[in-house]
């Protein structure tokens, strides 16, 4: 069974799996997911819990040990296993599966880690556990789903926000999930009517979203020339090295390059393979494709070359407007003559 983090609580109201596989990049819906567990089985009698952090020096001895000292005047576990971000390797996909052929009633087994590659989804072990409870996606919302997912939240907390309030929270609080709890419920203390507009927002809160590379990258990919010069211009507030910026897209405009030259004796699907490139970024690199041409991306990157010499060696002069050109350049339609 796979659910979205915020469909958690409406599951746990009617069935407690004994399996929860937490995976995502979202510390909030990460947390929240935990605490929400946790509160669940402590009703239900489990009492005592257990949090393990899984390298490969661990003992798994520890965790045997919970599964099997059980006795009639004992205690319900829960047992949290917290992966390790490089993943899982074949000892620890071993363990899990030996693990998960002890559970019985009274153990409750969380496994939380970070974003699930295809390739783990295939794998052995999660099929194992994932067919014995419930995969909770704690991926962060993008920003496509991040406005049903403020409205949602001010759902629940009594706030009624109009379309624009809903859109500006979104924009606000991109990337930074935490700071958006602290400033909906900042709001309930200031609005007991719970009447949320553009212009309430504006008097009671301040920017808090959080832009990466990888925000700005996938911008580029889109086309959204408005939103990438946005998020461009909040990195360059933020002082991020204009070097770290460099090589993310110079790494993308030469990958596009070599896309589009294999593209002429490949389908567009077996480029995408060839460089596995996920599903949910294939809209972006088609994207992408269209609209720049081999000579489009070379010129490109002899504009990206420009910013970097100026980086590393005229100091008193900022390479950042370069960076802004390139930025616009990389979202301009394809001309056609």
């Amino acid at each position: 069974m796979r659910i979205f983090a915020d469909r958690l609580a409406d599951q746990l109201s009617k069935q407690l799996h004994p399996i929860y596989l937490l995976f995502g990049n979202e510390p909030l819906l990460l947390q929240e997911s935990r605490q929400s567990i946790a509160q669940t089985a402590k009703q239900q009698g489990f009492e005592e819990r257990y949090r393990f952090a899984i390298d490969t020096s661990f003992d798994w001895n520890q965790v045997y040990d919970c599964c099997q000292a059980l006795s009639l005047f004992s205690s319900r576990q829960l047992i949290e296993l917290e992966l390790p971000e490089a993943g899982v390797n074949a000892a620890i996909a071993k363990e899990l599966i030996g693990v998960a052929e002890m559970l019985h009633p009274d153990i409750l087994l969380v496994i939380v880690g970070t974003k699930l590659t295809k390739a783990q989804e295939s794998a052995k072990w999660f099929k194992t556990l994932s067919s014995q409870g419930c995969w909770v996606n704690c991926l962060t919302p993008d920003l496509q789903r991040l406005p049903q997912f403020v409205q949602v939240r001010c759902r629940a907390l009594g706030l009624k926000p109009d379309a624009e309030a809903v859109q500006m929270l979104a924009q606000w609080h991109e990337g930074n999930l935490f700071a958006l709890t602290q400033s909906l419920e900042k709001l309930v203390l200031l609005y007991p009517d719970g009447q949320l507009s553009m212009v309430r927002l504006q008097e009671s809160l301040s920017r808090h979203n959080h832009f990466t590379a990888f925000h700005w990258i996938d911008a580029l990919l889109a086309g959204k020339g408005n939103r990438a010069q946005r998020i461009l211009r909040q990195l360059e507030a933020e002082g991020v090295e204009v070097v770290i910026l460099v090589r993310t897209v110079q790494k993308e405009l030469i990958q596009l390059l070599q896309m589009q030259m294999q593209a002429k004796s490949s389908t567009m699907a077996q480029v995408f393979d060839s460089y596995r490139i996920w599903q949910s970024k294939r809209p972006l690199y088609s994207a992408a494709m269209q609209r720049l041409t081999i000579a489009r991306l070379q010129t490109l990157l002899q504009l990206l070359a420009q910013a970097e010499v100026l980086s590393k060696t005229q100091y008193d002069q900022s390479s950042w407007p370069l960076l802004h050109q390139l930025s616009v350049e990389l979202c301009l339609p394809q001309v056609k003559l």
